[in-house]
Formats: structure tokens, sequence, C-alpha cells
């Protein structure tokens, strides 16, 4: 059997945890299953993916929210949204399983031809593709990490001088499967980076090979030309018609990440070693380790040349990651001056630490005369990249008979059997159906109401009107008085537009178990029903609804769902007490 083949087969292996569960299967619920997964879900269902104009709203989403703060429809991901629009854990799954048969296709083809391109190199090169496709990454963004080597091996064939139609073609496609604003303008950076130290180092005797270096920049050119056509509506509203003044323009960097040089330092340190958890976070012993046996077993020329290219490689990612820990500092420094800072995160650098960390690992793995050394060398690192995978360890957990607590599988977390009973149990009170009444969640994410056909006046948004959250904050403004950390939170952040309670703190995942009761909750009934607001679906039981403005309605329980649901009513504005 070819080797890639046998990598292949080892990444349905890999993938086996994640399916064998069906319904009870983990995904990702932090930015994934709480936001990004129901949107695209929700742009599917209700075909709106192409929509656009004033009048296009997603109305599930806080009473309707303009299509054009969710990102394009233009997309694999959405394209593989909309074949399964009704069942979007298939659809979620089918697109982990493609992004990660991409992404091991995609290094296997970069290191064919740079890193181990030897024919006796290709079951190593297909070890570590395999390696590479079973980092811990969020499948949702696509290819913005995982499809990185298929970019690089482009760029360095244009740098060659001997790009074919591969070259473009991915130059082209990788923006149908990526993100514009995770990835887009920090691998342009980079790129660009690249072509100027090549200019450089030709000097003025080496202009004729300048061609080559033309041919780089025509490559970057259709990357980022690619993304403008994919990402249309962003370019569109921000340079030409703005739909709406986004709550990000009130983003207060210096209240959110508490400025210093000391603070930035150690947040590059802990990227540098573990990464980001949007983009394989992993520690990095088992390469360094690599490294070490590496330049232990070779000796004169092989060594030295080993060491300044690990140097290197070494040196761009401190780069890296010193730019993502050290840029939001200076951010909050200069975002009065700079408004563009408020809706923009420099950051992102961190998005590409991931690829040049395994290059290193290659880099050692090339010069080893022992294939058998080699080989173990990336077996080593495995149980790293594994365990940094809560996907994997999670289902593994479940399928061993010891599943984690508060890591809830998808049935357990969308609970359709719990919350369709109180959407019945409202339709035999009331007649109503959803889109005729408007909800609110306290202690489990409004994601949790949208999968289930609920119109949520909360959300977990990147973007959203200003004005929506001006409008929003009066329902929670006594809990914020309360807690100073949750004002913080809202007022100088504000993506999670979420209902508070200063006795739960950040806690949005509230469980059956132990059973919680928030003693005293200063929540606005009588600004929830400017709103629209009806219901109150909450995770936890007020002891004192009526001095919320709330009357109890029912508890519904569900032996598989992770939550017990309280449905609150807000009171009649004569029997209120606001």
């Amino acid at each position: 059997m070819k080797p890639i083949y046998r990598a292949l087969l080892g990444l349905l292996l890999f993938l086996l945890p994640l399916v064998a569960l069906g319904p009870r299967t983990f995904i990702l619920l932090h930015d994934n299953l709480e936001a990004e997964v129901v949107w695209a879900h929700l742009l599917a269902k209700l075909h709106l993916a192409l929509a656009h104009g004033p009048g296009a709203v997603v109305q599930p989403i806080m009473d309707g929210l303009p299509r054009a703060a969710l990102r394009s429809g233009l997309s694999v991901t959405i394209f593989i949204f909309h074949l399964l629009p009704t069942a979007p854990l298939a659809a979620y799954l089918l697109h982990e399983a493609l992004v990660r048969v991409v992404g091991l296709l995609s290094m296997y083809w970069l290191l064919r031809r740079y890193g181990l391109a030897q024919p006796e190199q290709r079951g190593l090169a297909a070890a570590v593709a395999l390696l590479w496709a079973a980092l811990p990454a969020y499948s949702i963004f696509g290819l913005s990490v995982l499809g990185q080597p298929a970019l690089l091996r482009a760029a360095l064939d244009l740098r060659a001088g001997r790009a074919r139609w591969g070259a473009w073609l991915v130059c082209a496609a990788l923006p149908w499967w990526s993100s514009f604003v995770l990835v887009g303008p920090f691998v342009a950076v980079g790129w660009g980076l690249g072509l100027l130290l090549d200019l450089g180092r030709r000097g003025r005797a080496a202009w004729p090979a300048t061609g080559r270096g033309l041919a780089g920049l025509a490559g970057l050119a259709l990357l980022l030309a690619s993304y403008v056509l994919v990402e249309w509506q962003l370019f569109y509203s921000l340079l030409v018609a703005k739909d709406f003044i986004a709550h990000r323009e009130e983003f207060d960097l210096a209240r959110l990440a508490r400025p210093g040089l000391g603070r930035g330092l150690r947040e590059a340190t802990q990227l540098f070693w573990l990464g980001h958890y949007h983009a394989s976070p992993f520690f990095k012993g088992g390469i360094l380790l690599a490294v070490v046996v590496g330049l232990g077993r070779l000796g004169g020329a092989q060594r030295g040349r080993l060491g300044r290219q690990v140097a290197g490689l070494l040196a761009v990612i401190t780069g890296l990651s010193l730019l993502a820990g050290l840029l939001p500092q200076v951010s909050a420094a200069l975002q009065g001056r700079l408004p563009l800072l408020h809706a923009f995160s420099l950051g992102r650098f961190y998005f590409l630490l991931a690829l040049p960390w395994v290059l290193v690992l290659v880099l050692v793995l090339r010069q080893l005369p022992s294939r058998r050394l080699a080989f173990a060398l990336v077996a080593l690192q495995v149980p790293f990249a594994l365990a940094a995978n809560p996907e994997f360890t999670n289902n593994v957990r479940s399928l061993a008979g010891r599943p984690k607590p508060d890591a809830p599988g998808y049935a357990a977390y969308v609970a359709p059997g719990l919350l369709g009973q109180a959407r019945a149990f409202i339709q035999a009170r009331t007649g109503q159906l959803p889109p005729a009444y408007r909800v609110a969640c306290l202690g489990l994410p409004p994601a949790v109401a949208q999968f289930n056909g609920f119109y949520t006046l909360d959300s977990y948004q990147t973007l959203y009107p200003l004005a929506y959250k001006h409008a929003f904050r009066p329902l929670i403004a006594g809990e914020l008085a309360k807690s100073p950390e949750l004002a913080t939170y809202f007022d100088a952040w504000g993506n999670r537009c979420y209902l508070f309670s200063a006795e739960l703190g950040r806690d949005f995942l509230v469980g059956k178990r132990p059973v919680r009761t928030v003693q005293h909750w200063a929540f606005d009934a009588a600004a929830f029903r400017r709103l629209g607001g009806r219901y109150v679906l909450s995770a936890v039981r007020l002891a004192r609804p009526a001095e919320s403005g709330l009357r109890p309605l029912g508890v519904f329980d569900d032996s598989g769902a992770f939550w017990r649901l309280h449905l609150y009513e807000v009171l009649p504005p004569a029997t209120s007490s606001h």
C-alpha cells in the first residue's frame, strides 16, 4: 500500500471516535457550537447564504441580525451545510473530515517537493502529513490553518519559477475555504516580507532573476483578489455602503488587554510554547526533543547546517509570537487615534504558528540517516497533538465509559427533546409558533435555543449593530452594576450579548447537576418587553422570579439533556415590579 494511502487510513482511525458515538459525539463548544456552527446552519436552513441588501436579515438571531454581519456564503463550508440543511451535526462531521483530508494532502504535497522530496522519504512525508492533519484545529474555519502547507508550496513554486497550474489554482481556490479576517492579512504580510527579503538578497546584480519574484507577487495578488471576491459583502459594507455601525466600534482594548509590556511578553511566551486555542494549540516538547536528538546524532557540516536552519525557523516563530502577543497592547494604546483598531485584531499572527513548528521537525527528519529513528521522532509528537485535541480526547473518554461531566455530547448540548417540550408547551398554551415571540437564555448559550427553532434576542456574534447592543444593555444593567468584571466584559467587548447574572459570573454552561439557584436577579422586564421579549429559558432556578418581573410557567427535564430548563414569562406591565 502506498504511504499516502496508509496515512489516509490512519486519519480515518483518528476520526472514528468522532463518528462512533453518533449524536452523542462531543464537538468543540467554545466559539464553535455556541457560535460559528449555528449561524452556518441557519444560513443554510433559511436559504440566506447569498442574500444581501438592507432587507436581508437572519430573523432567529437578535430579532433580525443583518445578513451582512455574518461571513460570506461563498464558501465550501456553507455549501456543505447547504447539502444537509436539517442535519447540522452530519454537516459538521462531513466538513471536519474533508478539512482534515485536504489538510493531510496539503502537507504531503508540500513535503514531496520541499523537505522530504526523495523517493525513499515518501513514507516519512506521509507520516508528517498525518501528524499535521491530526493537530487540534477549529475545522469550522475551513483550511485557514490546515491548508497553509499548500499555500506555502504554491508560493515556493512561484518563487522558484517552476509553478504549474497547481500553484495558481491554490492561490485562487484557498479563499473559498478559509477565513480572510483570520488569516488573509497575516498570510499577505508574511508572503510580502518573503518577497522583499528575496529582492534584498539578490542585490542589483541579480535583477534579471526578479521575474520569479514578480510571479510570486502575481500569486499573492491572485490570492487577495479571490479573498475580495469571496468576501465581497464585507468589503462592500466597509468601503462602499455601510449597512450599520458595528458594536466593535466601542471595543475598549485598553480595558480588555490591560496594556503592558510584561503582559504582552507573557502572552508571547505562551503562544510560543502552546499556540492559540483557535489555531492548533499543542505542546512543542516532542519537536524540540527531536531537534536535540538530531543535533546529537549529526556532526560537522551537517550539524552546523541543521542548527542554522532550525535557528532561522525558531526566529520566525519567535517573531510571530511577539507580534501576536504585543500587537494587541499596541492596538490598545493607539485605538484612540486609529479607529480601525476597534474593529480589527492585529494579534492573529498566531494563526501562522503551527506550520513553522512542523517544518522544524521536518528539518530534523530530512537529515537523519536512520529512518527508524525518524519515524520514532514523528510518533513522539503524536501524543502531544492528540492530548491537545478535545474532540479526540473527550470522545475517547466517552467510548471508554468515562465521559467528562462538563463536556456534553452534541445531543445533550442541543437537547432537542428538552427544548421541544418547552416549544410544545408554549404552543399548547398560546397557539403560537416560535416566529411569533422572542426568547432569551440564562445559564445556557442562545445557540441552544437557535438550533431548536427559537427566535432569540441574545446571541454570540462577532459583529452586530451597535444600536442593538445599546438597546439590549438595560436588560442586564442591574447585574452589570453588581459585577465590574461582567460590566467590562460586556461594555468593552460584548460579542456575547447574553443575559448575565453576577451570581453565575461567566458560567454559560450550567448543567442540571448540581442544581443551581440564582437568589436575586436584577433583570429589567420592561426593557425586555420593549425589545420584544416574552420568555426566558433558564438553566437555573430563580429563587424570586417576581422580583425580576417574571412568572414561572414550568420546569422541563429530559434524561438525554445536559440542561434542566426553567421557563419564565415576562409579567404584563400592570403586575411587573419594574
